[in-house]
């Protein structure tokens, strides 16, 4: 059946389990989310349950957790499946909600942050994967994604249709907008594909001496640090490492703008917030999902990327503190009806 296929009716409370891959001792993006659609169901007024199963990355032991996966004993009226690999459960009312695959194996073939090259062995491991996934993905009855990109890739790489299925990000109900402040803010992990190098190469190329406040934990923070002296703009760049939610919800209220340019992203969380938080969002014409919610001019600043181009958003957004609130404005009109209970009803197959 294909992604667009009519929804099937439900008469009450269904049992639906919600099945996630998670690496052990890491908690990010895809445990809130599982964490929201499980409170969703519940909320509805079904029976909810996360199930996760350990997965490891490398492409040594990549395939063992599919294997484990179609091996799971799964009793519930509805089975719903969200990253790689947990959409090789098997049920016989499967639907799958697409977070992303293993994007290593995909697009992300030969990138630096990826193992799978495009030596003998990478490659027959990659085979073996989008073959694998082709058929675990069509036994769906109904294929949803978390976006247009992850959409888009399905259907590139494995030939299957989908629906996009947009949902609130973290924090959804404490945003708060505040007015324009004097630091451009980016809250992600300090790692490659987040792009991190993005703030402080814009921070060094802008005029306007704005500050900026680059939140978050990983490997690159060391080489950001010498990035940020090197430029001459250690003095205005702030990084806290670790933020809790509370300083989150603060950080996002004071800034004057939000960069966010990662690389190909498959939804990003912090342009939805930034948009709750009445903030524009500077961003990349590369940053993939972000790019279905910033219109260039409207609600944010879409530029080529280059150290150049975010130093002139910057700067732009430094000049006129009444556009940039103009912008922001727009953004929160752009997500404010996102919601859980027409996630949790689209899933189940109720309208």
């Amino acid at each position: 059946m294909s992604g667009g296929a009519a929804a099937v009716g439900h008469a009450g409370a269904v049992d639906v389990l919600v099945c996630a891959a998670q690496v052990p001792f890491t908690r990010g993006g895809l445990e809130m989310l599982v964490e929201g659609l499980v409170g969703a169901l519940k909320a509805e007024g079904h029976r909810a349950e996360a199930v996760s199963v350990p997965a490891a990355w490398d492409r040594e032991r990549l395939l063992d957790a599919p294997a484990a996966w179609r091996l799971l004993p799964l009793d519930a009226d509805l089975v719903v499946t969200t990253n790689f690999p947990s959409y090789y459960a098997r049920h016989p009312r499967k639907v799958a909600w697409l977070i992303h695959q293993h994007r290593a194996a995909y697009d992300a073939i030969g990138q630096p942050w990826s193992d799978i090259g495009l030596d003998d062995d990478s490659l027959e491991v990659q085979r073996l994967l989008t073959d694998w996934d082709t058929q675990v993905l069509a036994e769906a009855e109904r294929r949803y994604t978390i976006s247009g990109v992850v959409s888009d890739r399905l259907a590139r790489f494995n030939g299957l249709d989908s629906v996009p299925l947009a949902h609130p990000p973290p924090l959804a109900d404490r945003l708060r907008a505040g007015p324009p402040g004097d630091y451009v803010f980016t809250p992600c992990r300090l790692a490659a594909n987040k792009r991190p190098d993005r703030l402080v190469d814009g921070l060094a190329a802008a005029r306007s001496g704005v500050r900026a406040v680059l939140a978050g934990t990983g490997p690159l923070h060391h080489d950001l640090v010498a990035a940020a002296a090197a430029g001459g703009v250690l003095d205005r760049l702030e990084m806290p490492g670790y933020v809790d939610d509370d300083a989150l919800v603060e950080l996002f209220a004071g800034a004057l703008a939000v960069l966010y340019a990662p690389h190909d992203e498959d939804y990003g969380y912090v342009t939805l917030q930034a948009f709750l938080a009445g903030k524009p969002v500077i961003t990349a014409a590369d940053s993939g999902g972000v790019l279905e919610w910033v219109e260039h001019g409207v609600n944010g600043l879409v530029t080529d990327g280059t150290p150049a181009g975010i130093g002139a958003a910057i700067d732009r957004l430094a000049a006129d503190p009444d556009a940039a609130a103009r912008m922001g404005a727009a953004g929160h009109e752009r997500v404010a009806r996102l919601d859980w209970p027409t996630v949790a009803r689209t899933l189940v197959g109720e309208r």
